[in-house]
């Protein structure tokens, strides 16, 4: 379906059973809402799923007067809020990965009363490594093949766009946002898990010792793009870390 959030058109899925508990997801960067696809069929009745692609992403527009303002967190945060009002829905719990965990990191900060919790995998504060995200990933794959873990397949579609340039823009907002004055602002559980061949798992280190509300989960042989390489240990997480905070 198509969300009008004042000035651009969002792509959303909803799915799952109305009575469950919500979840809105962000994706990584370069990614579409086709990222959530393989564990939303492994949490199949347990969560209703929100899926959505930030403006210029995937299917989703851009504002009508290409105002270059509009690429950045805090916009995003401000559209899913109204997004979320649209589909009037008062409370969510956030799941993240990667650039979307940045997103969702403002989104919560900036609307606590409408996050319950959340879960941020592969977040980093700082400014991203790519090559070293690529490096250390094949590493982490190649552990995992040593230890007989299976490859996992990456969902069909998941890095389709309508226009690449509206997605430049889109992810040019890690660029313009101070994402650690927004961390004093959580007051929610969190839960940041980040894979120990990850780069990223320094920067989330820090941003647990930064608020009382997070605790730290480090995955064992992960890199980069946890919910993708390993969906079955990102979904176990997100489980356990749904029950306790729920207890």
């Amino acid at each position: 379906m198509r969300v009008d959030v004042g000035d651009a058109e969002l792509e959303v899925e909803v799915s799952g059973p109305d009575d469950a508990p919500t979840v809105l997801c962000w994706n990584g960067a370069g990614l579409t809402l086709r990222q959530w696809d393989t564990v939303r069929d492994r949490l199949e009745g347990q969560f209703r799923f929100v899926c959505f692609d930030v403006r210029g992403v995937g299917k989703s527009s851009v504002g009508r007067h290409g105002d270059a303002d509009q690429f950045t967190f805090e916009r995003y945060a401000q559209d899913a809020d109204r997004m979320l009002s649209s589909l009037e829905i008062e409370t969510v719990i956030t799941w993240a990965m990667a650039w979307g965990s940045r997103a969702a990191l403002v989104h919560a900060a900036m609307y606590p009363h409408s996050v319950d919790r959340a879960a941020l995998f592969d977040l980093s504060i700082e400014v991203a490594d790519p090559e070293a995200q690529k490096m250390q990933r094949r590493l982490a794959l190649q552990r995992q093949d040593a230890i007989g873990i299976g490859r996992f397949e990456r969902p069909v579609g998941i890095a389709e766009h309508e226009n690449l340039e509206h997605l430049r823009a889109a992810r040019s907002a890690s660029l313009k946002t101070d994402l650690a004055k927004h961390i004093p602002q959580l007051s929610m559980p969190v839960l940041l898990a980040t894979g120990d061949h990850d780069p990223n798992l320094a920067s989330s280190r820090s941003v647990a010792e930064m608020t009382r509300c997070a605790r730290l989960e480090v995955m064992a042989n992960v890199g980069h793009g946890s919910v993708l390489q390993r969906p079955d240990l990102a979904c176990e997480l997100f489980l356990s870390f749904t029950e306790s905070a729920a207890a």
